[in-house]
């Protein structure tokens, strides 16, 4: 009977002892991972910052060569260079596209794509100086802090590259070099040759004039060049024998500008004349004009497209003229992935805004007087703002929304220029040239290098975002991209 009781006992004992130290031991065990999570962010926290002047000449480098879309030969080189010297592989002249890369370190998954963008905007010639002036002898300049995105972008890889090596860990981490962003769509040719399959999660950032994860998605956009072609004669004595394609981008003008009443509230069309003809007594056989067509739904764009192209084709009849079009560019909307934007804002709250010194201030002071408008104060620059999913502000357009829809992506905006400054201006370029965009580039590849530590070891946490970004997209989602099967338009700057 003795015998059996303490079997018994023993046996409860045993059963307690699971109930209690499993718990305990996981208990400690996620501490122990914790903890080293915390080591690890620190020191790719305290790396990039190491790196600090460094990264801060390539920027600067980019900054000064402001090479435009499809053209960035320099800039794609240098970013390059400093990844293969720093152990990435690369494969340059993705998607035909010459400028194009992507630069590899790792192996097995999970595999972790960080996008780089590198190209400046025409009419853009800035000094960095608080006061419009222009650089002579320069047309073009980085309106929209590419420069810095391309760099913080490689230097964030390289940190977490590092970390790879030292712990063993497993896993690619691959950096894409994305030109011609600013109107060309170099993603969509990416995507549209498969570049991106195979990737679990894809990361980018945007410099802005605040802190924030990135969740307000972007418009869908289409763009082509409308082409008329005419009867040159002489404008006094042989009027009646020319026939001006300059009136018919007139008349195509006219016509987008009355459907604007008709057309969604949220619908945006512009448009610019790139050639108009070279002398007035000339009647032009020559024009043409660029547009734009932007809406949240890219169902929509195509719609819109569709009726600005029967405006140039009526223009083309009144004016007894010939038309023909060349699409430029397509983009999607934006796909948000909350799941993933949570783990990137957690990072971007633990590295913080920006600090400018007494200089930076002053600098700033002068730059937010040139506005002519009210702004955030310049403390603003210091704080992260919180995610707002959907908050209805969005405006502008990216090719990262093709991106969005073939793997589950995140972006933050960080503060490179002053709070209050609008992307595309001339003060924009000017706060690229400064330490402020510096710094404000530091905050991005911070965030981004922690972001891909917390990937790196949790699974789980890609599986949320696949099955959200599944969900998201839909069933039977099949990708087209809105410019067709067209190839890279290499020449569209041109």
């Amino acid at each position: 009977m003795y015998n059996q009781e303490k079997k018994l006992f023993m046996m409860v004992m045993r059963v307690l002892l699971f109930f209690i130290l499993v718990p305990v031991l996981a208990l400690g065990q996620k501490k122990n991972r914790s903890s080293l999570m915390e080591q690890w962010k620190s020191t790719a926290d305290s790396g990039i910052q190491t790196r600090y002047n460094q990264y801060k000449d390539i920027a600067f480098a980019i900054w000064d060569y402001a090479e435009l879309g499809y053209k960035e030969e320099k800039s794609s080189s240098l970013l390059q260079q400093t990844l293969k010297e720093n152990g990435f592989e690369i494969e340059s002249g993705i998607a035909g596209i010459p400028t194009a890369f992507v630069a590899s370190y790792g192996s097995g998954g999970p595999v972790l794509g960080i996008l780089a963008e590198f190209d400046a905007l025409p009419g853009l010639s800035q000094y960095a100086l608080p006061e419009k002036k222009p650089i002579e002898g320069r047309i073009s300049g980085h309106g929209c802090g590419h420069h810095l995105f391309g760099t913080a972008s490689v230097a964030a890889a390289i940190q977490v590259k590092e970390l790879m090596l030292q712990h063993n860990w497993k896993g690619t981490i691959k950096v894409f070099g994305t030109p011609a962003e600013e109107g060309g769509s170099g993603k969509v040719y990416m995507v549209r040759a498969g570049v991106f399959n195979g990737v679990d999660a894809v990361l980018h950032w945007h410099p802005s004039d605040e802190n924030t994860t990135w969740a307000d998605g972007a418009l869908a956009n289409k763009s082509a060049k409308f082409r008329f072609y005419g009867t040159a004669a002489h404008a006094a004595a042989a009027p009646e024998k020319g026939r001006s394609s300059l009136d018919a981008v007139e008349a195509m003008n006219h016509m987008v500008n009355m459907m604007r009443e008709h057309i969604p509230a949220d619908a945006k069309i512009h448009y610019v004349i790139t050639q108009g003809g070279k002398a007035p007594n000339v009647v032009p056989d020559f024009a043409e004009v660029y547009y734009y067509v932007r809406h949240p739904n890219r169902e929509l764009v195509m719609q819109l497209f569709e009726r600005i192209r029967k405006a140039a084709e009526g223009a083309a009849i009144g004016t007894e003229t010939r038309s023909d079009f060349e699409i430029i560019g397509g983009t999607y909307d934006l796909l948000l992935n909350k799941h993933l934007a949570e783990i990137m804002q957690a990072n971007l709250l633990r590295i913080g805004g920006v600090n400018y010194s007494r200089e930076e201030e002053e600098f700033a002071q002068k730059i937010q007087s040139s506005f002519g408008y009210a702004t955030d104060p310049l403390e603003s620059a210091r704080s992260v703002k919180p995610i707002k999913i959907n908050s209805g502000k969005t405006t502008g357009s990216t090719d990262v929304g093709d991106v969005s829809y073939t793997v589950p992506t995140v972006g933050l905006r960080a503060a490179t220029w002053i709070p209050g400054t609008p992307a595309h201006s001339w003060q924009a370029v000017a706060c690229g040239g400064t330490e402020i965009g510096i710094k404000g580039m530091m905050v991005a590849s911070k965030t981004i290098a922690l972001t891909l530590i917390d990937l790196l070891h949790d699974p789980t946490a890609l599986q949320k975002a696949r099955i959200e970004f599944d969900s998201a997209r839909g069933t039977g989602f099949t990708y087209t991209p809105l410019l067709g099967d067209r190839s890279p338009a290499l020449n569209y700057r041109d």
